[in-house]
């Protein structure tokens, strides 16, 4: 029973200091006057009376009613129930009041009379204070004062006070009371069922009503995770209303922090504490807690919640908080399920609003429930006698419900409403609720639910009326009968003042009641505890995924066979399995498997192993530890705990080592939660086990009335215990309480023990702890509810420094003994060990570490005697000829990068890496050859290596986690990166010390950037010892030879004294240049003032006339591969006399042979006929390093040339645009320059055909012949129908290439093909820099124009290429590989450029096949230049698409005209800083795409560009090294090619290695080579039409990289050669399983063709034949293969073209080729090859007749004829005089075109050449006269001869007609060269 009120107080108004109408609260009265033993009056009260300050009115208001909490020192509530009301008040009194005010104050100033309204209105407050929360019975009570006090009744008030004073009702059991105050008055007072319930009554439903769902689960978070809250309104009712609804929803956690539901104004500080809070405040003081930073502010009256920005509220786990909205709105809203019903029932039952109230608390309950669903489960009992003390896991909790990572469950768990509720609701032995009842028998229940609304809506309407049921035990309720005030009584204007009450007859009342209860019996309340339930295992209610199951049991096959195995010692076998179980552990199944396995293995507490088991076990619980968190919440650790103690091997006699010494570094050991939980977990163990003891000795006496309890768990244990507590003799209780103590003492000290095993380290004289990470923040992370505070104070009593952090200096022991302190202080408070017992504990942890200490310095020196563990013995990489070893092999482990193929992983395929062997350092390469360390793999070698050239990156790494068990951790590691896209992730064996890593680095640095070139190895290949070079020296060079010498000093003499002094010029690097933002400044006075002092003699056409000491260097510059590409192009001869027609539009110009001009220019340019040398020289200054216009290449139909030049310098600019009609201010320096460029451009416009054919004047569109405007090329394949359209320039050139092609240009990348719209079009085009030709205008008058592009400088280039290989190769593996390929691909941009560069070249292309000429005119005209230049020439001509044109493009183009290949590929000390920029990689990356795109018009095939894109950066080759012809002479590398000795010299040149291979084999050869005659190429250039090329993602880790031939060919295939099978045996099967990354495809599964040729050869030498060559088959193969076609009539119609329609691939349109393989039922295999053809088009022309006009460029296969070879140009019959009195004969000659060659035959079906003819060497071709045997018949003007350089041909062709075709085709070829 309960007093209804403690204390009934009477508060009035008192005036402040002030008058100004604010005063403050005054007990008049309070009763009763004595406080109350067990309930203290509570202070304050007069504040909450009147929250918003007590104030004077000037009207009467109608009286309020309110309740206010006040919470005092222990937690209890007090809920004050105020009545207000508002009294007139006597003017006099307040005037006379604040006079003696101020006289005390003794204030001098005059005081400002307050304003005297007509009448003043104080307040008044009726207070009733009571522990009991029954609001409306208060109300009620206080109403009947006021009514009785008001109208005048005659009830006495002291008398109703008294009553209410002395009314007592009980708190709980459901019982109904009747009460009466003696004023006729009568109350019905229902108590609730069970008190532990909130009674809410319909506060819920309006919270909800007035914020809504959303807002009142934000607020209901918030307060889970301990945020401030803060309510506002207007009422204060409903400020308490709010903090109640928000309490009761948090049922059955309680809330424990403030909570005032009213605050009053006074004390709005509050709002500023640190601690959480639920406040409410009168929304008059909004303004005031606008400030708050941290405080969520709820505002009841507008319905918002405002979230301040610091603050994060972590919300429910999803699938919860959606199925919480759902089943809230199906109670708040039921018409929302119908609303969009066609026929809605007609009735909705809507709750009422208590019921609603409480089946959104019923919602809240089920929330509740499915949250802490199986918690019972996790409770740790660590004492049960006295009390029990209860310890809640966490970790294990969140474990397996799977919400480690939960944003919202742990901050709740780790609250102090959840401590409280683990206190309150832990015990087993209690009273149990809705709560207990719905966790334990419910949970099925809900889980089956879940899917249904119905279902789920019926069970919270259950709840709903239970909840109900408890707050309203009795439905029918009797009519209360209370007086209420008549109405407006409040507004009677001569109302007396509330009377004084009687003291004396309420203190009567009182005591007489107090006397009648003392000697009434005790009201013996019936406890009604019970064994709480547990309800269902938490594992059992967790969704389990079948999949993962069946998937899960294969591994925990493998976890177990392994080590049964191991313990079998059947090594071999687990040694097998163990790669497969440490994969295995990721999944924490597999890891509790294997606990549990080795658990079986444990006898007696120890398990002695031998070496190889022990490591075996050890490496298996390493990596079932490192998957697991600090936390361990999946048991894995604790599971481990006793085994790392059990598990142990035998060093020597009498010293043992643990498996624990060896799984030290996981940071679970030091994490002080994880110890406690481990701990107690333990002594509940032995506590259970205490109890069981005692219940098996009276098992038969209690057998038949409790049944067994052996198999009990520890709760029922526990409550079993409790309930017999009372029972026991206090001795007996004595006895428990002291067993539960020792065993909880014994466990501490098992625990001090167990943790020095684990944090001591092996080796404790290093002073390095384990992870020491954990250690110092020991005390942040606890797993307790008592507050630091009190283990601390416990602790510093011992330990007099408080933390870790200050005792650095300290060794390894202090850390752990403080450590162990730390933990036992902590949980021996908690569980109750004896003050004695804790100080016996602190005074033994240290002897305990010490002899811990010691026997680990007996174990560590013995293991260190153990043999070391067997390595796999060293595999030697092959070297190649003259390679030699600089660093013998290093032991290391190559780990994985980033590529997926090679690890295994998700990809699939086999682990390859890691892989275990060593790293060694040659002269030319470094490289790792070792085998996996994955024993499935075992056999395997792996290889990866690169050329130390091509090093781009070096750097030392950091250990990420340990990547695999094998490697160890701590050890030295690097990583290499090549620009040959090769990564070496090396990390070096312990055996390998710090010293030799160091040196290796050393080392690789010094090979890696030589002094100087002549280091190199393409130099010091083959010399054993190497000669020091001295730099200065360079012109006594003994390698030099005469030639050159002869040259150099020439060259000198010619330039001057000034360069003896002078280092080789180098130019400045690029970040020092002006780059292309600016014109260029004047940096390279060197270069002008150079050319200035030249001996102007030397330059005058005098110069032709060669002097004799010159011979030899003519000669030698005319051996290059410019030169003989002029002649071939036509473009000039140098014969000895040097005598030239004039009417030749261009001239060779010796004006450079001695490199005086430019440097960086080849000895020999063309120039056009007209410019005098001497002209030239002026010229070149205005170029950027003296790179001034030459012309390298001329098209032979259009006569258009292609010419190159550097950038413009600034001063060049200006002369060259300025208008012509402008006078000049004076002749200058720049003036007479400039025009001489204008000449000089000028002549070149006037080497064009048609440009005099017009007369020289404007290029328009009449001066275009029909022949001109046809041109003959492709845009892939999109041919015009009509040839009679050209693909001209619909818009300005200069507008495309500067980036508006989007504008005109068509979706493919292709220009439009349209009508010529511009009727001026230039002669000449010259592209430049944008930024370099700002603010040039264009004019009218000039035959040229300024085509300004934005172009990518060299740095940009470099950049995307550092990201390219970053994307290629990554260093680091990513969690979505594919993705972060294409994301870092995209962000290179490499693909963009080669889209720039296709772009700029297929315009120029386009340019020039439309007859005008193009200048190049980019940067210093050797990265960007170079590269347009020769992919414009390979376009346009087929010649550079074979072998030999590409070789001499790349001579020509890179090489003579200076690319700088040293300083773009850093191959120098001095390059060092520059980095590598692979301007040559990517014009091969950009021939590569146009190989995707036109298969069939390449000679070569995709690997030899592969294969010089390796050897470019590779410096095994001098090809590619040096920055022009001037550096090479120097050193004597131009002229050296050819004709050094014979024997097994090392290749000088890449070419030579090439052409030798090529004999060999035909890996650069191209079967699909079929070209069409005189082909112009348009290759697509939009980035979806690009493709990466894979020499940039392919790799073969069997051999290496396969450019090395020699090394790639050096393992034999293996595949064995079966022996003769027997006669009835199958024949053994040929199959190999090829893997992507490992094994070379291309050796391993060749094509078809490959296969063939090499059984030829195979069946060639088993005839004892000697084989024939390969290309000398192919070429008999293709010529039977076109005698055949022709003998079909040339109809095409075969299997062959049938099958090339099936395969062109119409979308794409690109030519390809098909090749026909039948396999003939007797075995042979006939071959039926279709590689060359013609096509014709039959795409209908305008006109809309079938067959149009026969197009030899057309893709479309529809009428394939492979009759015409395209090497053929022009065939026939001829007769030939043979040499040396030989007679005439007919012969078949076939004019080649592409091949410059005129060939004969026997016949035409002949296959064997009798002879060829080359063109190159043709002087003349003139009239015949018949000799001796010649034909009769036959007109003599039939008859011509041609004489070479060799000797005259005399022919004779069949008629006139025939021989003048004959003449024309040959002269035709002759003038195209």
């Amino acid at each position: 029973m309960a007093r209804l009120a403690d204390y009934f107080v009477v508060v009035a108004f008192s005036p402040g200091k002030r008058g100004n109408g604010d005063g403050q609260g005054q007990i008049l009265q309070r009763f009763p006057e004595k406080d109350w033993e067990d309930n203290p009056f509570p202070q304050g009260i007069e504040l909450f009376c009147q929250p918003s300050g007590w104030q004077l009115f000037r009207e009467r208001n109608p009286p309020t009613f309110f309740i206010a909490v006040l919470t005092d020192i222990n937690s209890e509530r007090h809920y004050c129930a105020c009545f207000t009301f508002w009294e007139a008040i006597d003017r006099s009194q307040l005037q006379n009041r604040l006079r003696k005010d101020e006289e005390e104050e003794e204030e001098e100033e005059e005081v400002a009379a307050p304003v005297q309204p007509a009448q003043l209105f104080a307040p008044k407050s009726l207070v009733l204070v009571s522990r009991l929360d029954h609001a409306e019975v208060f109300r009620n009570c206080l109403g009947l004062v006021y009514t009785i006090y008001v109208d005048g009744l005659s009830t006495s008030l002291e008398t109703v006070i008294g009553n209410l004073l002395t009314c007592t009702i009980p708190i709980m059991g459901g019982s109904q009371r009747t009460i009466s105050l003696g004023a006729g008055d009568r109350q019905v007072i229902q108590t609730p069922i069970n008190d532990s319930l909130p009674i809410s009554n319909c506060s819920v439903a309006l919270l909800f009503r007035q914020l809504g769902i959303t807002n009142v689960l934000c607020l209901f978070c918030a307060a889970l995770t301990e945020h401030k809250i803060l309510f506002l309104s207007s009422s204060y009712q409903r400020l308490t209303d709010a903090c109640r609804a928000l309490l009761a929803l948090m049922f059955p956690l309680k809330y424990s922090f403030t909570y005032v539901p009213i605050l009053p104004a006074q004390l709005l500080e509050v709002l500023s504490t640190p601690t959480p809070f639920i406040i409410g405040v009168s929304s008059a003081f909004q303004s005031e807690t606008q400030e708050l930073l941290d405080v969520i502010i709820a505002d009841l009256d507008g319905g918002t919640v405002t979230v301040p920005e610091c603050i994060h509220i972590s919300l429910l786990p999803e699938p919860l908080l959606h199925r919480t909205r759902e089943a809230l709105s199906m109670v708040l809203d039921p018409g929302l399920e119908i609303a969009d019903l066609a026929f809605p029932p007609s009735t909705i039952s809507a709750s009422s609003l208590k019921m609603q109230d409480k089946e959104i608390r019923a919602v809240f309950l089920r929330l509740f429930a499915h949250l802490l669903q199986g918690y019972r489960w996790c409770l740790h009992i660590i004492r049960i006698h006295p009390e029990p003390v209860i310890r809640f896991h966490k970790a294990a909790f969140l474990g397996q419900r799977g919400l480690v990572e939960d944003d919202f469950l742990p901050k709740v768990l780790e609250g102090m409403a959840f401590a409280g509720f683990v206190t309150e609701r832990g015990p087993p032995y209690r009273e149990t609720d809705v709560f207990d009842e719905l966790v334990a028998n419910e949970a099925q229940r809900m889980q089956a639910d879940e899917g249904s609304k119905v279902r789920v809506l019926q069970h919270i309407k259950e709840l709903a009326e239970q909840l109900y049921k408890n707050e309203n035990p009795y439905p029918a309720v009797t009519m209360h009968k209370v007086q209420r005030p008549t109405e407006g009584s409040h507004l009677r204007l001569h109302q007396r003042p509330f009377p004084r009450l009687d003291e004396g007859t309420i203190q009567w009342i009182v005591d007489q009641a107090t006397a009648k209860l003392q000697t009434a019996p005790p009201v013996v309340r019936a406890e009604r505890k019970c064994m709480v339930p547990s309800g269902p295992p938490l594992g059992t209610l967790m969704e389990r995924n079948g999949l993962v199951l069946a998937n899960s049991a294969r591994r925990l096959e493998v976890v177990r066979n392994c080590i049964s195995y191991v313990f079998e010692s059947k090594m071999l076998e687990a040694k097998r399995l163990l790669p497969a179980v440490l994969r295995a552990m990721k999944s924490r199944l597999a890891r509790q498997c294997l606990t549990q396995e080795l658990n079986l293995h444990v006898q007696q507490n120890r398990a002695v192993l031998d070496h190889l088991q022990f490591d075996f076990v050890v490496r298996m619980m390493n990596c079932c530890l490192q998957d697991c968190s600090a936390a361990d919440e999946h048991g894995v650790a604790a599971a481990l705990l006793p085994l790392v103690t059990a598990f142990c091997r035998k060093l020597s006699p009498g010293i043992t080592q643990f498996a624990y010494s060896c799984v030290q570094e996981h940071l679970v050991w030091t994490n002080l939660q994880f110890w406690e939980a481990m701990f107690y977990g333990d002594v509940q163990n032995h506590i259970r086990a205490l109890y069981l003891e005692g219940t098996e000795e009276n098992h038969l006496a209690q057998a038949g009335e409790e049944g067994s309890q052996e198999d009990g768990s520890i709760l029922e244990i526990a409550a079993l215990q409790c309930r017999l507590w009372p029972t026991m003799s206090p001795e007996k209780q004595r006895e428990l309480i002291q067993k539960e103590e020792s065993t909880v003492f014994s466990q501490a000290i098992h625990y001090a023990n167990r943790m020095s095993y684990l944090l001591l380290p092996l080796d404790t004289s290093k002073n390095r702890l384990p992870r020491s990470s954990g250690l110092g923040d020991a005390e942040s992370v606890s797993n307790s509810f008592i507050t630091n505070s009190i283990a601390g104070s416990v602790a510093d009593s011992y330990d007099t420094e408080s933390g870790f952090e200050d005792a650095e200096t300290s060794d390894v022991a202090n850390y752990v003994v403080r450590f162990i302190n730390r933990f036992v202080d902590k949980v021996c408070t908690e569980s109750g060990v004896t003050n004695e017992h804790l100080k016996g504990l602190h005074v033994m942890i240290p002897d305990i570490v010490q002899m811990h200490i010691e026997t680990l310095d007996a174990v560590h020196r013995e293991s260190k005697r153990l043999p070391p563990i067997q390595k796999p013995k060293l595999l030697r990489p092959s070297l190649l000829m003259g390679e030699e070893s600089v660093m013998d092999g290093l032991r290391v482990f190559l780990m994985p990068d980033g590529r997926e193929e090679g690890a295994g992983g998700s990809v699939g395929g086999p682990p390859l890496l890691p892989a275990e062997g060593a790293v060694f350092l040659t002269t030319y390469r470094i490289v790792f050859k070792g085998t996996p360390v994955d024993p499935l793999v075992g056999e395997q070698v792996v290889v990866r290596s690169f050329p130390v050239a091509s090093l781009t990156k070096e750097e030392k790494i950091t250990a990420q986690a340990p990547v695999d068990q094998f490697i160890p951790e701590g050890c030295a590691q690097l990583q290499l990166r090549s620009c040959t896209f090769q990564l070496l992730r090396i990390a070096f064996d312990e055996e390998v010390a710090s010293e030799s890593v160091e040196i290796f680095r050393k080392h690789l640095q010094k090979l890696r950037y030589p002094q100087h070139i002549a280091d190199t190895f393409a130099f010091t290949v083959g010399q054993s010892i190497k000669p020091a070079l001295q730099p200065k020296a360079k012109e006594k060079n003994p390698s030099l030879r005469t030639i050159s010498k002869n040259l150099v000093k020439n060259a000198k003499r010619t330039i001057g004294r000034q360069y003896i002094t002078r280092k080789k010029y180098t130019p400045p690097p690029w970040e020092h240049r002006g780059g292309s933002q600016q014109p260029f400044p004047e940096d390279n006075e060197d270069e002008i003032s150079v050319s200035e002092e030249v001996d102007r003699s030397t330059l005058t056409p005098a110069t032709l006339t060669i002097r004799p000491s010159d011979k030899m260097t003519m000669s030698n510059l005319v051996e290059r591969a410019c030169c003989r590409d002029y002649q071939r192009l036509g473009l000039g001869t140098l014969s000895n006399s040097l005598t030239r027609s004039k009417n030749e539009p261009f001239r060779i110009s010796t004006v450079n042979r001695m490199y005086a001009i430019c440097r960086s220019y080849p000895g020999l340019l063309i120039v056009p006929q007209t410019i005098q040398d001497n002209t030239i020289q002026r010229i070149s200054r205005c170029y950027r390093q003296n790179r001034f216009p030459v012309v390298c290449w001329r098209n032979s139909r259009t006569k258009a040339a292609l010419l190159r030049s550097g950038g413009l310098h600034g001063k060049g600019v200006a002369g060259l645009f300025k208008s012509p009609n402008t006078p000049a201010p004076g002749p200058s320096q720049a003036d007479s320059t400039s025009l001489e460029q204008e000449k000089y451009l000028q002549a070149v416009i006037n080497s064009m055909p048609h440009y005099v054919d017009v007369g020289g004047g404007r290029n328009t569109l009449s001066g275009f012949t029909s022949a001109h405007m046809s041109s003959s090329g492709k845009w892939g394949s999109i041919r015009a129908s009509g040839r009679t359209s050209s693909y001209a320039l619909n818009m300005e050139v200069g507008s495309r290439l500067a980036g508006k092609e989007l504008l005109g240009a068509p979706p493919n990348g292709s220009p439009s093909e349209a009508s010529f719209l511009r009727q001026h079009r230039a002669s000449l085009y010259i592209i430049g820099d944008k930024s370099q030709l700002r603010g040039v205008k264009p004019d009218p008058l000039q035959h040229w124009e300024v085509v300004p592009i934005e172009v990518f400088e060299a740095r940009q280039v470099k950049t995307s290429f550092k990201k390219l290989m970053k994307a290629c190769v990554p260093g680091n593996p990513s969690a979505e590989p594919s993705v972060a390929y294409l994301r870092s691909l995209e962000e290179s941009e490499w693909l963009t450029q080669i889209h720039k560069i296709l772009q700029i070249s297929v315009l120029v292309v386009e340019l020039l096949d439309t007859g005008s000429s193009v200048l190049v005119s980019l940067e210093d005209g050797w990265d960007i230049t170079t590269q347009v230049v020769s992919l414009v020439q390979l376009l346009s001509d087929p010649y550079y698409r074979t072998l030999e044109g590409f070789r001499l493009l790349v001579e020509k183009e890179w090489l003579s005209f200076g690319h700088r290949f040293s300083h773009r590929g850093a191959q120098t000390l001095a390059g060092q800083g520059g980095g590598f920029t692979p301007i040559f990689l990517q014009f091969l990356d950009c021939v590569h795409q146009i190989h995707l795109q036109f298969p069939m018009e390449f000679e070569f095939s995709q690997y030899y560009l592969k294969f010089l894109s390796y050897h470019s950066v590779s410096n095994r080759f001098r090809t590619f090294l040096l920055d022009c012809d001037y550096e090479r002479l120097e050193l004597g590398l131009l002229y050296e090619e050819k004709g050094e000795g014979k024997g097994p010299q090392p290749f000088r040149s890449v070419w030579e290695y090439v052409e030798r291979l090529n004999k060999k084999t035909p890996a650069f050869f191209n079967y699909m080579y079929a070209p069409e005659d005189s082909e112009v190429l348009r290759p697509y250039s939009n980035l979806s039409n690009l493709k990466v090329w894979d020499y940039y993602t392919q790799e073969t880790l069997s051999e290496g990289p396969s450019y090395d031939w020699e090394l790639a060919q050096g393992r034999p295939e293996p595949v064995e050669d079966p022996g003769p099978p027997d006669a009835g045996a199958p024949a053994p099967s040929r199959r190999r399983i090829v893997w992507p990354c490992y094994d070379n495809r291309r050796r391993v599964e060749p094509d078809a063709i490959s296969r063939l040729l090499e059984e030829l050869q195979n069946l060639e030498m088993e005839l004892g034949q000697v084989p024939g060559r390969w290309k000398e088959t192919w070429d008999k193969l293709k010529a039977f293969q076109r005698a055949e076609a022709q003998e079909d009539g040339g109809g095409g119609k075969g299997v062959s073209s049938a099958l090339l329609m099936a395969s062109s691939g119409l979308s794409h349109q690109r030519r390809s080729l098909g090749a026909y393989l039948q396999e003939s039922g007797v075995g042979s295999s006939a071959i039926n090859l279709s590689l060359d053809g013609d096509a014709s088009s039959t795409s209908t022309p305008s006109s809309g007749k079938p067959g149009g006009r026969r197009s030899n460029t057309s893709t479309l296969y529809s009428q394939f004829q492979p009759a015409e070879s395209e090497n053929r140009s022009y065939e026939g019959i001829l007769y030939k005089k043979g040499a040396f009195m030989k007679p005439w004969k007919p012969r078949w000659f076939v004019l080649d075109k592409t091949k410059h060659q005129l060939r004969y035959y026997d016949s035409r079906l002949d296959t064997e050449c009798k002879g060829v003819i080359d063109l190159a060497e043709v002087e003349s071709i003139t009239p015949g006269t018949p000799t001796m045997g010649a034909p009769k018949m036959v007109d003599e003007k039939a008859f011509f001869d041609v004489k070479t350089t060799k000797r005259v041909y005399n022919f004779c062709a069949q008629d006139v007609l025939l021989a003048q075709q004959w003449i024309d085709r040959i002269q035709g070829c002759l003038s195209d060269a």
